[in-house]
């Protein structure tokens, strides 16, 4: 390696290598402090002196995060000290101290995890399982645990074995917040890695959260609803006499028959396909058939046989009100059941893995058991009433199950908290109410053609594109948190970026969860926009194309980066939301001088022309408008009269 004196004669010789050869020297020395630091702090966690050994373990807790650092550590089998320590000690700052210098080291990925004794992961998982613990070592020991289960199967099973579900359900109940989310990351890692079988016995359900919290809720209730994807993807099978029993159960719950080991085969044969027609089967003769297809499959006669056994009395109205009608008026219940169910499927996402981002998870999922099957239940009784408010033929089949899938999506986009309470909302939003709303959102959406209006837009248009660039800087200048995506975990540490008010710095640097809004001033790293020379998306960003093959379409809609300087550094960023996509896009493509081309933009140009035109074509004739704005009204002395919407979700 070359020296101090060796680097100055080089330079002498060779002024033009003198750049580089000084950052050289620069690392040299990073490498060399590093090197020093790591062999003090080893020193210092063995001494004898209980005060130095905790000052040194508190200082490794906050120089482990330098990748050079933990190397030389490492090196030096540090990682092995620290383990040594947290199986033989019971001081709790101590445990705080190594824990999180431990944590920290092992998460650059140098050493692997599977090298861990059994006795520091009882250790681990007893910190879990116990009531009474410190709040910081039961966060970092949930946290190395999901590290565990994440690396390798086998360290899945022990961890599996080890810790209490009992107890690990608790901590999604506590108020602390972190112990919460690191609780629910664990829950989510062991479900991911679980087979079928074990997953089952895993899953539990917990009250709703915000932020990250909701992205782990929705990954259990993704990976629950999945459980029904396997009978989803498979066919009724004819030659099986458990499906086949089934089916005729189906039949004989709707139908008071004579007995039937009375009659001839013919005569026998011929009463079924009847009753089956009746049901509303397609193939009367075979009607396995009509569970051929795949999705419903199998669970659409699963949900057909738990409507038939949970509510006897409100199947048996169904099939015998619609039999008593004329045929081209009576509602087919297996055909209209089967393809509820593939609607059902597709609202669920059933068969859909959870994405990295994905938040979107419905409060009722939590509240009640067997959620597909019961939702079912709810909506077969609203498709017989839809069907008789359309006073529908079979041929509006298709248009019926078009208006009960938007009565379904409507009624879960308002979050229900309870069964009732969708069942509740969902039949109130009736055939009448649908044609409202739809003729409501084609008045928002139309927008007169006429020459003069179209002119009148094209010349408002500059005025409004400006109006929302303006908003794009200043929500640039506000600034926005961003995750880094790390192999190891779908979120790892956090960090902040905002453009300064005179638009020509790029601020940024990594911030706390708990950071809101934090001072320009504190962050450390920044790029001026003048040296900015490009603006990628999805695809084409520098930190997708080195995960190649890991990222779904939805991270991939959310990734962008930014190039800078002659040597094409980027800096790269996965947007929290498509909204902040949309808002940062443009925003950086104003500063670069571009046009702004995110559908965001366009639905906001195209609502503030809608909102001008409005306005400029109001018939404000004879219409005496004040010079100033009118009073605005004491308020009232109380508000009894207003009605308490709350009441209504509970």
């Amino acid at each position: 390696m070359p020296q101090q004196k060796d680097i100055v004669k080089i330079a002498i010789q060779m002024p033009g290598a003198y750049p580089q050869l000084i950052q050289l020297d620069q690392v040299m020395h990073t490498f060399i402090q590093r090197g020093r630091c790591a062999e003090d702090l080893f020193k210092g966690i063995q001494s004898s002196d209980a005060g130095v050994r905790c000052d040194s373990l508190k200082e490794l807790a906050s120089v482990s995060t330098d990748v050079t650092f933990a190397q030389e550590f490492i090196s030096r089998d540090g990682h092995l000290l620290l383990v040594k320590i947290v199986e033989d000690s019971n001081d709790n700052v101590i445990m705080t101290h190594t824990l999180t210098g431990f944590m920290e080291l092992m998460d650059h990925g140098i050493v692997s995890w599977e090298n861990l004794s059994s006795v520091f992961i009882k250790k681990i998982a007893g910190f879990v399982n116990a009531k009474s613990t410190d709040a910081s070592i039961q966060q970092v020991c949930l946290d190395i645990l999901e590290s565990m289960v994440l690396s390798s199967h086998s360290l899945f099973l022990q961890v599996k074995q080890e810790i209490t579900m009992e107890r690990l359900i608790a901590h999604l109940q506590v108020t602390n917040q972190q112990i919460q989310t690191k609780a629910m990351a664990l829950l989510m890692a062991l479900l991911q890695t679980a087979g079928d079988s074990d997953r089952k016995n895993i899953i539990h359900s917990s009250g709703s959260v915000q932020d990250e919290m909701a992205h782990y809720l929705y990954v259990l209730q993704s990976v629950t609803l999945n459980l029904q994807e396997p009978r989803m993807r498979t066919p009724l099978d004819c030659c099986s006499q458990e499906q086949r029993d089934i089916l005729h159960g189906l039949r004989q719950a709707a139908f008071e028959t004579e007995s039937e080991n009375s009659l001839s085969h013919e005569r026998r044969r011929s009463l079924c396909a009847k009753e089956f027609r009746k049901l509303g089967f397609s193939n009367n003769s075979n009607p396995g058939q009509d569970l051929s297809r795949t999705p419903p499959g199998l669970l659409a006669l699963d949900t057909m046989y738990y409507f038939a056994t949970r509510y006897p009395d409100a199947y048996s109205r169904f099939v015998l009100e619609n039999s008593s009608r004329e045929d081209k008026h009576e509602c087919p219940f297996a055909r209209s059941s089967i393809q509820l169910t593939l609607i059902l499927c597709e609202i669920l996402r059933i068969g859909e893995p959870p994405s990295e981002t994905g938040s979107g998870y419905h409060p009722i999922f939590f509240s009640q058991d067997r959620l597909m099957e019961e939702l079912f239940c709810v909506c077969i009784q609203l498709l017989n009433k839809t069907w008789k408010e359309m006073r529908a033929t079979q041929e509006d089949f298709d248009k019926v199950m078009q208006v009960v899938r938007e009565q379904i999506t409507r009624t879960l986009s308002s979050k229900p908290t309870s069964l009732e309470l969708f069942k509740n909302k969902v039949n109130a939003l009736n055939y009448s109410e649908i044609l409202k709303l739809r003729q409501t959102e084609r008045l928002h959406q139309e927008e007169t053609l006429a020459p003069p209006v179209l002119e009148l837009k094209e010349r408002l248009k500059p005025e409004l594109l400006e109006l929302i660039r303006q908003q794009r800087l200043n929500r640039l200048c506000q600034g926005t948190m961003f995750r880094k995506i790390s192999s190891r975990r779908r979120q790892d540490k956090l960090w902040y970026c905002r453009l300064s008010p005179n638009h020509k710095m790029l601020h940024y640097g990594d911030v706390e969860e708990d950071t809101e809004n934090p001072p320009i001033e504190t962050l450390q790293e920044k790029i001026p926009v003048a040296d900015i020379k490009g603006l990628l998306t999805g695809k084409d960003c520098p930190h997708m194309k080195e995960n190649k093959g890991k990222q779904n379409k939805e991270v991939l809609d959310l990734a962008f980066s930014i190039t800078y300087d002659v040597e094409e550094y980027s800096l790269n960023f996965i947007a929290p939301s498509r909204t902040d996509f949309c808002l940062w896009t443009d925003g950086l493509s104003v500063l670069l001088g571009r046009e702004m081309s995110s559908e965001s933009m366009r639905s906001e140009l195209e609502i503030l022309l809608s909102m001008e035109i409005k306005l400029r074509l109001l018939d404000l004739e004879n219409v005496p408008i004040p010079d100033n704005a009118p009073v605005v009204p004491k308020p009232p002395s109380n508000f009894n009269f207003c009605y308490d919407f709350s009441q209504t979700e509970q």
